[in-house]
């Protein structure tokens, strides 16, 4: 017998009809004899249509309340977790839906964009042992407790709150069910050799995550790895009565590095085309410059990523070359023109026709020259690269936006990922 968390987004509960394939997929994990909670995402399209709701509200006001936008966006997982558990007891599976404040998984005071702070998953162990109980739990939501107000956890919040579930109750695995089949060596739409993956560890999946892959959310993949929880993306559009769940169903497992026996030394190419780059020019080369200008970007919560500098000739004066969200672009030449008489630049140069192309693999750490096997197959394709930023496990590439698909199949061949069987 195992403890499962088992995480259904939106497309997975889109109806009562998707809710009832859901109700399936918990039945056979049950009949196998594993104790399960169940996290629920809101139904496609609720989320958006309470936000919708919220901006129509206002008509005096340019901002809503963030308290009360949390209090009505969260209906939308408790709708969910409501019906699913109405279909699970119709099917004489003895269940009982939650809510965050239930539990309680509390948070900090950061309505919309909360971090869980702790769960308490006393109470869900105790009705395993004696009622076999499934839990249904509204994902994306929360409480903090000074006040006792709902929060919500901001974007792919509910994957979040599955992990740390799955933690708090000392799960054995938390199954992130969703409309693909696995992780993948990169975007299946833009590399059709693209594998699915048997296994990745914590740390390539972060990376992936954070560097535009869209399978798992940034946040959730930190907390499996601080916590240790083992992570498995399955489809949930897989008939449930196929699946032995004492067998090996197709996915993948995120987990620690030591329970991968063969270790490729590239796993996957991530891409963003949400990229725009920003250029200030002859600035004077002195101690204070870089605080000048990245100071005002992070007051403005604006995200920094790829940072280049070059020095002149005469030494005298550098330009500083730095990448930006592209929805950030146009804010962040707002904010660096209003700074400009603490910086002292003569022009600021910006294009957002530009991508960000990342190699990933932990292998890099035991391979020498990885990187540089990359430049020179870019270079044949006559791919400019504008510039480069690395990490133990990584390295990213800027490229004219253009040559984006290019670029990601170039370097998924180039590493042999096209038969990838790791």
């Amino acid at each position: 017998m195992a403890r499962l968390v088992m995480k259904f987004g939106g497309t997975s509960v889109a109806d009562i009809d998707h809710i009832r394939n859901v109700a399936r997929h918990v039945r056979r994990e049950v009949d196998a004899g594993h104790q399960v909670a169940v996290v629920v995402s809101a139904m496609s399209g609720a989320t958006d249509q309470l936000i919708g709701w919220c901006a129509a509200a206002l008509s005096n006001r340019q901002i809503f309340d963030a308290r009360e936008y949390d209090a009505v966006v969260a209906t939308g997982e408790q709708v969910t977790a409501g019906l699913l558990a109405i279909v699970l007891q119709d099917m004489d599976v003895n269940a009982r839906s939650w809510l965050g404040w239930q539990l309680p998984i509390l948070t900090s005071d950061a309505h919309t964009s909360a971090r869980i702070l702790e769960v308490n998953g006393s109470e869900l162990i105790r009705r395993f042992a004696e009622r076999q109980e499934v839990a249904v739990i509204a994902g994306f939501q929360g409480v903090y407790q000074q006040t006792g107000r709902i929060t919500t956890l901001g974007r792919g919040g509910s994957d979040t709150s599955a992990v740390a579930i799955a933690a708090a109750i000392r799960a054995d695995r938390c199954d992130i069910y969703t409309d693909v089949d696995g992780v993948y060596t990169s975007d299946p739409r833009v590399v059709p050799r693209a594998q699915r993956l048997d296994k990745i560890a914590f740390e390539e999946m972060l990376e992936l995550a954070s560097l535009g892959a869209k399978v798992m959310q940034v946040r959730s993949v930190e907390l499996g790895m601080v916590h240790n929880v083992r992570i498995f993306v399955r489809s949930s559009f897989d008939r449930p009565e196929d699946i032995d769940p004492r067998g090996n169903p197709p996915g993948t497992l995120i987990c620690d590095e030591g329970e991968i026996v063969e270790q490729q030394v590239v796993t996957g190419i991530a891409f963003s085309r949400d990229e725009a780059q920003i250029s200030v020019r002859q600035v004077e080369d002195k101690p204070g410059v870089a605080a000048a200008i990245f100071g005002p970007l992070a007051e403005a919560n604006i995200n920094v990523d790829m940072i280049v500098q070059n020095v002149s000739a005469d030494g005298k004066t550098t330009d500083l070359t730095f990448t930006v969200p592209a929805a950030d672009y146009q804010r962040a030449l707002d904010v660096l023109v209003a700074a400009k008489p603490a910086i002292g630049y003569a022009r600021l140069d910006g294009a957002t026709d530009v991508a960000k192309v990342s190699v990933i693999g932990i292998g890099m750490r035991s391979h020498a020259g990885v990187a540089a096997k990359a430049f020179r197959a870019l270079a044949e394709r006559a791919i400019n690269i504008r510039a480069i930023t690395t990490s133990e496990i990584k390295f990213s590439l800027l490229i004219d936006a253009a040559f984006t698909e290019l670029a990601v199949r170039t370097l998924h061949s180039l590493y042999g990922l096209d038969k990838a069987t790791a």
